[in-house]
This record gives C-alpha cells, structure tokens and sequence, in this order.
C-alpha cells in the first residue's frame, strides 16, 4: 500500500514538473542570465548562451540569431528582451520572442541594445549550429554542413556527433559521418578517434580530406642537440646532405643560440668607420686600409679591446655544423596520428595519380574527337582525289562562322546549334563545289600546283572572313544544358560540350560509314579510290565523284567548324589552328581510310595530352615534341596505320 502511494505520489510531481516545464518560455530564461546576458563578457556569457540553445523551446533559435546580428534589445522599464526593428532615428518596432508578435513601438532612449562581441558572436554561432544541422530543410542541413567543413571549430564537433543519428536523409547523413571525421581528426584529444577517422579516408579523393592532413605531416627541420624527447621525429639530418645544405644547418645553429654568428664583410666595414679616431682605427691608419688584411688587422685590434664583436678569419661554416645532428619535426605531437595520416596520404596519392591518368585519357579522347570531326572531311578529299587542300582549315572556319550568323537570327541556343550543323554542311559543301569545279579539277596529278592554289584560297578565305566580322573573335554560346561538365570525383570531370562534340564524332563516324557502305555515292566513291580508269569504264563519272567527294568533305568539315566553335574563338585563323593537326591525324591514321583516321586522330589526340602533361607550361614545345614522334613513326609506317590500296596510296 505505501508503495503505491509512492508511486502515485512521484508521478503526480513528475506530471506537475512537466507542466511546469511547458508553462516555462524563453522569455523567462532570458531573464534568468539577465545580468549575464546585459553585461556580455565572454567569460560569463557561455552559461547564458547553453541555457538558451539548450532550452529545447522553438523560440531559442530565433533568439541566438538575432542575439549573434545585434538585434536584440532589453526594455529598460521591465528588463525584458525583445527583437527590435528601426523605424527611423527615434523610434523602434519591437516583436516579442514569445509569440513573434509585434509588442508596439518605443523610443531609442527606452531600451539598450546587446552588443556581443566578435568572441560572443561566434559562440553564438556554435550554439546555432546544432539548429542547422537539425534543420527540416534538407538543403540548409547540406549547406550547414559545407560551411563546417570549410571552417569548422571545436565546438562543432559535438552537435555535428548529436545529429547523426537522427539524420534521414542518406546522402547528408554520409556527408555529416565525413563532416564528423573531418572535424575528430582535426580537434579530438582521444588519439585512438583521431587516428581512426585518419584510416577511415583512405583512398579518399576529397579536396578536403588532403586539407585536414596535410597540416599534420608538416614538419621542420630544427637543430636536435637540445631537442625535446617528446618530439615527434620523422628522421635524423646531417649537414651538407641533399636535404639540409651547410648554410641551413648553420642558420638553424645560430636561430638556436648554439653559434654566435660572425659578422659580415658590410658590418666589419661599419665598425671600422665608426671606430676612427684622429685619422686611424685599431692602431692602423686609414691611409692603410687598402687592403682586406689591414682591414682584418684593424678589426681584430677593435675585438681584442672589446669594442666590436669578435671575428675569426679562418672561419669556415662546414667545420661548425660537421658532426652536429639536426632533425626533421613533425609539428604533429602524436607519432601515431602523424604515421597514420603518412600512410593515408600515401594512399591517397595512389588513388590520385589513377584518376588522373583516367581524367588525362578522357582529356585524350576528347582532343581525339575534335581532330576527327576536324580530318574526317580532309581524309576523304585527300584519299578520293589525292589533293592536298590547303583551304581545310578555312572551311572549318566557315562552319564557326554559320554557326555564330545562324545565333544572330534564332536567338534560341538550342534551336540555333541545331539548325546551324545543316546550314553549316550546306554553305561549305557548296563552297568545296564551287572550289573544285573553279580549281581544283584543273590540277589533277600535279600536287605542288595544287597546294600552291589551296594555300592561296585559305589567305583569300581569312581575309574575307576577316573584312565581313572583323579581327575581333565572336562568340558560339553552346546551350545552357550544355553548360558546366560531367563531375565524376574531385579529380574527374569532362565538360558537357565535350562530351557532345564526342558523341557527335561518333554520329558522324556512323553517317560515313553509311554513306561509304550503302549508298550509291559510297559505291562509285570506293570505285573511283581503287581504279579511276575502270570506274569510268563501268559508267562511273569520276569527275562528277571527285566533285560530289570534294563538296562532302567540306561539308563535314563546316559542321566539324560549328563544333569546334562551341569552345573556342571563333576568328578567322581558327582553321588554321587545326589544318596541321588534320593533315597529321590523316597521314598516322592511313590517307583516304575512315578507320584509320580515327586511329590517327586517337594516336594524336592522346599524344599531345601525354606530352602536356609532362610539359604542362609549354604547349609550343609539347606540339613540338608531337611533330617530331610523328615524322619518326612515318619513317617506319610511311603509308600509316591502315594502309589504303588503290589510287590514293599510289598503286
């Protein structure tokens, strides 16, 4: 019986407690650090400021926020606290925290401002964090978690750990568990925690990762006679070796007070001229001080009398540091921390160079996309025909150019690209006509005249190009969802242009294949390429392919211009910017073979990423470099890769 009465007994306070607690506002906790709160010293604040974060009423995070902006205020009459708003100079709006209503309006001299310094503000702001991180919003928890890792604190660390839990949101909840190794390698005292959450990145391709352990395995070389034994030593130097010179191991002497530095030549010649007394200085005239050792002789005079600091001639640095032992210092004081975050590094560091070498070969396969839109078009002219045309380059640039024009009428990105390839294949398909039925017909089998006339077409093209749009580079703007690129890790990433220019060569390279295939065209075209004379003997025009050849490979190469132009500057010299890299994709991949200039254009594109690479400050020398490798593999593949029977190789 009296056990029962107990326990109704301590459940009727339990509920009375309870009541009391919901009947309990923030304004009432305000006013229970009152004196605190009004005096705002950072140490004493800290208790007021946990009472408040820690109240679990709705009202606390309005209350630190406008505690943290300044915007709280305390009615002198009452000593309540309110979030105040200026009307004008005189008059202020007052909003209770309680109910977030309005509690009227009063003059400045009626209430005083809290004004929390930059030490109280960010405590302020630690408190605040526990609502960010717990906030209903998922992306205001993503971006609370973002600016932790960007400038995180101690205080941090334990609500960031509180939050965990309840987190229901997988993806923040992965990045709050990576937040919370951040900050635990940073700021934990437990070095079991610490190296733990070290481990726990390894491999990590994190920018943020690398920042928080870098900072642990740095070290300094100090001078190690006198060394601490609690130092943290990653390795014993000696004087003169690779890593530490003579000169360094002196310095560090001489910052440690081991040595007393000698003076130099500009300080002895100081002394000696503040030191002349009636026309000499240390019993030697100042007539002869013509020579170093009557210099030398002077200032030992000096030394011996104590006047200047002494000096030894025969002083020699190497002598003083041989010997010595100076050691490289973890600034880290953990020896166990400081390996784990070596060993993590070093993992990281593998990890990197793999995506690298991934991230490179996609740069690679990109440029190689760029040089096949850019040879496809010369390949056929040059495999058909065997022409040498000079003027490739320039009918790229008239694709750029359609394309910018096009962008002038349809202002609509998206609709403008896709009307501008058609137009761009259209204008230089009939510019390619017109250039063989004008030229090029007229220069059959004589290739010199032909280069010669091509090469005088391509400066006639630019300046024209150059007196309608002017010298000033005009702009291609891709569509917007082509803005941005493909972000596979920190390392990783391909621009969304690039990727379409690629699956463009692709469609370009199943439209030729088509064409060469399953068409008429393709028929007479391989016809004519194998055996001209027989091809015309079977009915075949050769003239009227050569024609209809030489017009699709300009083609081609306008919409390869419109491509081309999504990225770079669209000016009169952008053809000539790839000729060279079309006419060596054509000549490695096999002149006039489709599959070979794709080999060819892959060979070059992921040459010339390779060589920059190595050489990334100069792209002139990585060209270089890249024209060279290619007339070496000529001498031992003079036909290329896949070699083409019939007219164009020379059978």
């Amino acid at each position: 019986m009296i056990r029962r009465i107990f326990v109704a007994g301590l459940l009727l306070l339990t509920v009375a407690l309870s009541a009391q607690a919901q009947d309990r506002t923030i304004q009432d906790v305000l006013q229970e650090h009152s004196d605190a709160i009004i005096k705002s010293s950072r140490k004493t604040i800290g208790p007021a400021i946990d009472a408040v974060a820690n109240s679990a009423l709705p009202e606390a995070q309005d209350v630190l926020q406008a505690w943290q902006s300044k915007d709280m205020w305390v009615r002198e009459e009452d000593g309540l606290f309110f979030k105040a708003e200026k009307l004008d100079s005189k008059t202020y709006a007052l909003t209770d925290f309680v109910t977030g209503e309005p509690a009227g309006e009063v003059a400045k001299d009626e209430i005083d401002q809290i004004k929390p310094n930059s030490g109280i503000r960010a405590m302020l702001g630690a408190a605040l964090v526990q609502f960010q991180l717990n906030d209903p919003d998922p992306s205001l928890r993503r971006d609370a978690l973002l600016a932790i890792q960007r400038d995180g604190e101690e205080s941090h660390l334990a609500p960031l750990r509180a939050s965990i839990a309840n987190e229901s949101d997988p993806e923040i909840k992965e990045l709050k568990e990576v937040t919370e190794r951040l900050l635990t390698i940073s700021f934990d005292e437990d070095e079991a925690a610490r190296v733990a959450a070290i481990e726990g990145f390894r491999g990590s391709l994190s920018l943020d990762t690398r920042a928080a352990l870098n900072p642990i395995v740095t070290t300094e070389v100090v001078y190690a006679e006198e060394l601490s034994a609690n130092a943290n030593v990653k390795r014993i130097l000696r004087a003169g070796s690779r890593d530490l010179s003579v000169d360094e191991a002196y310095d560090l002497m001489v910052e440690a007070g081991a040595v007393t530095p000698q003076p130099s030549v500009s300080e002895r010649k100081a002394a000696l001229e503040s030191n002349i007394v009636d026309g000499s200085v240390g019993g030697v005239s100042v007539e002869d001080l013509n020579t170093q050792e009557a210099r030398d002789r002077a200032y030992a005079a000096l030394a011996d009398a104590g006047l200047v600091p002494a000096f030894d001639p025969d002083f020699d640095k190497a002598s003083v540091v041989t010997g010595v032992q100076f050691a490289e210092v973890y600034s880290e004081p953990s020896a166990a921390v400081a390996s784990a975050a070596e060993e993590t590094l070093k993992s990281i560091s593998r990890t990197v160079g793999l995506n690298q070498f991934f991230d490179l070969s996609l740069d690679g396969l990109s440029l190689a996309s760029i040089y096949f839109l850019a040879a496809i078009g010369l390949a056929i002219t040059f495999g058909v025909m065997g022409v040498i045309n000079m003027a490739h380059g320039e009918f790229i640039m008239m694709g750029a150019y359609t394309g910018y024009v096009i962008q002038q009428i349809i202002p609509d990105y998206t609709v403008s690209i896709i009307v501008a390839i058609p137009m761009a294949f259209a204008v230089t398909f009939a510019a390619g006509v017109a250039m063989e039925r004008l030229i090029i017909r007229w220069l059959y089998n004589r290739p010199l005249e032909t280069l010669l006339a091509t090469f005088g077409v391509s400066i006639a093209l630019q300046q024209l190009a150059k007196n309608i749009f002017g010298t000033q580079a005009r702009p291609l703007t891709s569509p917007g969802w082509l803005d941005g690129a493909l972000q596979f890790n920190d390392v990783v990433a391909i621009s969304y242009i690039r990727i379409a220019i690629f699956v463009l060569a692709l469609i370009f390279l199943g439209i030729f294949l088509f064409i060469m295939k399953k068409t008429r065209l393709g028929l007479e075209t391989r016809a004519v390429t194998q055996n001209p004379r027989m091809a015309a003997s079977m009915g075949i025009n050769p003239d009227k392919v050569n024609m209809l050849t030489f017009g699709l490979g300009s083609g081609i190469a306008g919409i390869a211009g419109v491509a081309i132009g999504l990225y770079a500057k669209v000016t009169s010299e952008l053809g000539a910017d790839y000729i060279v890299q079309s006419f060596m994709t054509v000549v490695v991949g096999g002149v006039g073979n489709i599959w070979g200039t794709l080999l060819g254009a892959t060979m070059i594109g992921f040459l010339q990423k390779g060589i920059e690479w190595f050489n990334p400050s100069n792209t002139l020398a990585a060209q270089t470099y890249m024209i060279i490798f290619i007339i070496i593999f000529i001498q031992f593949r003079p036909k290329g890769i896949i070699a083409l029977k019939g007219r164009a190789a020379g059978d």
